[in-house]
């Protein structure tokens, strides 16, 4: 068992204690009825630009950005800055749809993408798609915040895994039973408070990281130096390479797909969704957007930490005393090179970046079920007060259930969480985003090419070996194109073969569509809506 850090420890729990404080304190913050949905799941849509940029960005830079990049890294070497990439190409995407979603939500008195897709093609059945695809895509993203925080706690001496018993996992359930408290008060208004302190954490730690380790483990050359001597060496389990510095050629179809897929699924998760709705105004979103690539810069920063890892004296030792546990890589290079109390910084750093962003996607996904689902489906003349109760219970029982995954499955390969749930939202694309600019996909056409997306993308990312065992898992997203037939060594991101025959699919079903006639179904925008500024939204 790993022996407590308790300086550290002393330093987590006096921040933990104070982000907690905050986060029920922020039900009185900017005050409105939280007993309405679009004050309690969407902050009243008064955030302004300064707390937009805070609530996005502490949305988008999670967990895995912290843990499972730098693994990656660790782990395999160039192929895990791929994010670096995506997350430069994603912003020039969000600036052209995102104002205009947020445009005609706002008219509209939306709350979710699906309320927006109900909407601009009047079907439920497709509305019903997006909810569920949402949800779906959600939980294993907040699954993987929650290997963040277990990483952490293992690292600290005070939490492990189900090999080690219920009571290794208890700080582990205290925590998100926290969240959830302060969640089920204060709603929005909570991780967009915390974001202040999460985002002003991780500037000093990185800051601090990429000056004060390299002093420490003997300067970038070594780094590097000792970092390409371990990526070149043979894994003995695989027999070939643990990676690479320099990304290698069979790897760039790969690399470029994943990265490019990635960007187009980035803003279709229902939870950053949520933080654009939040905004009080059109120009806030477009001004967010071209200041968020400024969070690219850390992230690159982040990434280089993996192979900090490698380099520090006795990092990957204890990483593969644990399992060979890459997402350890971080806290255990912390704990090793920072003094304790700094230690103890980094620590919380991790911990409450993975806080903020389960905490709005426990809200997107509850509003998807209260909007699309309950009231659509199972009570269609709640009252808001009642859709807000239900949307509040709803994002309890999806931190629990996330709270679930971990403590009994305990995923290996965190990144893998992240990279299935892009599979899976990346097939509401043509609806959503696509829908912002064109009604001439029929939705009929749209239900098609979701299905075909949806099965041949979870059919794929089944069907992918591991890499050790050679045995069919659910998991990773590189799809060897041999399986295909093809006689080449190259893969390929499995999201964007399954999005590109989604959009295929509901091209060809719309063209049925109309040639028989099928009818369409009303569309309740208009072409104003998509640019309108500001005003009291229709509440429904």
């Amino acid at each position: 068992m790993q022996e407590v850090n308790w300086t550290a420890l002393t330093i987590f729990v006096l921040l933990f204690g104070f982000v907690t404080w905050l986060g029920f304190a922020a039900a009185h913050w900017r005050k409105g009825d939280l007993d309405q949905l679009h004050e309690w799941g969407l902050g009243g849509r008064r955030f302004g630009t300064v707390v937009t940029w805070f609530l996005v960005g502490g949305d988008l830079y999670t967990a895995y950005t912290f843990i499972a990049v730098p693994a990656l890294v660790f782990g395999v070497g160039a192929a895990g800055f791929f994010a670096v990439p995506y997350t430069i190409m994603v912003f020039p995407i969000v600036f052209v749809f995102a104002p205009r979603l947020w445009s005609v939500c706002r008219e509209h008195g939306y709350v979710t993408p699906a309320d927006f897709v109900r909407g601009r093609y009047g079907s439920r059945g497709l509305a019903l798609a997006v909810a569920f695809t949402g949800i779906l895509a959600v939980m294993p993203y907040i699954a993987l915040q929650l290997v963040g925080i277990q990483s952490v706690l293992t690292v600290m001496g005070v939490g492990g895994g189900s090999s080690n018993g219920f009571v290794h996992d208890l700080p582990l359930i205290v925590a998100f039973l926290i969240l959830a408290g302060y969640t089920f008060v204060s709603g929005l208004r909570a991780p967009a408070l915390i974001a202040f302190i999460k985002d002003t954490l991780i500037y000093v730690m990185i800051i601090v990281a990429i000056i004060y380790i390299p002093i420490r483990v003997g300067g970038w050359g070594h780094i590097f130096s000792v970092a390409d001597t371990h990526l070149k060496a043979t894994n003995p389990k695989t027999g070939k390479p643990n990676g690479s510095l320099i990304l290698e050629p069979a790897g760039y179809w790969a690399y470029a797909t994943l990265a490019l897929g990635s960007a187009l699924a980035l803003f279709m998760y229902p939870h950053n969704i949520t933080g654009v709705f939040a905004a009080n105004r059109r120009n806030v979103i477009r001004r967010n957007v071209a200041a968020l690539p400024a969070y690219s810069l850390v992230l690159g920063l982040i990434a280089l930490l993996g192979y900090m890892a490698l380099a520090a004296p006795g990092v990957p030792a204890e990483v593969k005393a644990h399992g060979a546990n890459a997402q350890l890589a971080v806290p255990f290079l912390f704990q090793r090179i920072f003094p304790s109390w700094f230690a103890g910084i980094g620590f919380s750093a991790i911990v409450i970046g993975a806080l903020v962003p389960a905490a709005i996607m426990a809200i997107a996904a509850a509003n998807l079920f209260t909007r699309n689902i309950y009231k659509e489906y199972l009570r269609p003349g709640a009252s808001p007060a009642e859709q807000t109760r239900v949307s509040r219970l709803v994002a309890l029982t999806v931190k629990f259930s996330a709270v679930a995954v971990i403590v009994f499955l305990q995923p290996q390969f965190s990144l893998d969480l992240q990279l299935i749930g892009g599979v899976i939202i990346l097939q509401t694309l043509p609806a959503v985003a696509i829908g912002l600019f064109t009604r001439w996909f029929h939705r009929s056409g749209l239900i098609a090419g979701w299905v075909a997306g949806m099965v041949v993308g979870i059919g794929m990312l089944y069907t992918i070996p591991n890499p050790v065992t050679k045995r069919e898992h659910f998991g990773g997203s590189a799809f060897p194109l041999s399986k295909l037939g093809l006689d080449t060594k190259l893969t390929i991101y499995t999201g964007f073969v399954a999005v590109a025959l989604n959009l295929i699919v509901t091209i060809i079903a719309t063209l049925i569509a109309r040639a028989a006639k099928v009818p369409d179904g009303p569309d309740a925008t208009a072409h104003s809506d998509y640019f309108a500024d500001e005003g009291d939204p229709k509440i429904h």
